[in-house]
């Protein structure tokens, strides 16, 4: 993702009182999708209001820069903002320390100790690595070696991660185009 747009992102979300967690263009061709999630630092969650707050500003963004010939997005795509959910993915250094104890999935961008993927709770963080404690033992990861990883579902996360509020869950809400 281009970091110019991920700082322009961020710079709304903070605006607002939330942390950026991943900004990513997913869909590929036949359904472009600018993927962000954020959430409060307080409770780790967006709800809908937020979600509603966060994209209308980052709408707003993209509009008036497209508007000035600065689009930072080539051809049509879809918004997309959300939490990042109970099975989050992992993508800052602090998550790693926020979510120590529970259980995640992380894919390597290249071999570490002859593993591509390693699977284990997260012990935590020390400097730049990350500890997994799984079937292999303690191993430790370097950060900058992890492609992509996320929080397995399992009974301690469900239980770690209550929602705010049920509220609204069976509801659904669109909105229509000016």
């Amino acid at each position: 993702m281009d970091a110019g747009l991920t700082a322009l992102i961020e710079t709304e979300a903070k605006a607002l009182g939330f942390d950026l967690v991943r900004v990513a263009m997913v869909g590929g061709k036949s359904d472009p999708t600018l993927q962000v999630m954020a959430e409060r630092p307080d409770t780790r969650q967006l709800d809908l209001a937020d979600c509603e707050a966060l994209s209308r500003r980052i709408s707003e963004k993209l509009d008036a820069l497209e508007e000035a010939g600065k689009d930072p997005i080539e051809g049509a795509y879809r918004l997309e903002v959300s939490s990042p959910g109970i099975d989050r993915p992992l993508t800052r250094l602090k998550d790693f320390t926020d979510w120590q104890g529970h259980e995640a999935r992380l894919r390597l961008a290249r071999e570490v100790d002859g593993a591509k993927q390693v699977t284990g709770d997260i012990e935590g963080v020390e400097g730049e690595t990350i500890l997994i404690s799984g079937s292999q033992g303690t191993r430790p990861i370097p950060f900058d070696a992890i492609q992509s990883a996320k929080l397995l579902l399992t009974d301690r996360l469900i239980a770690a991660t209550m929602p705010l509020s049920t509220d609204g869950a069976d509801e659904l809400l669109t909105q229509e185009e000016d």
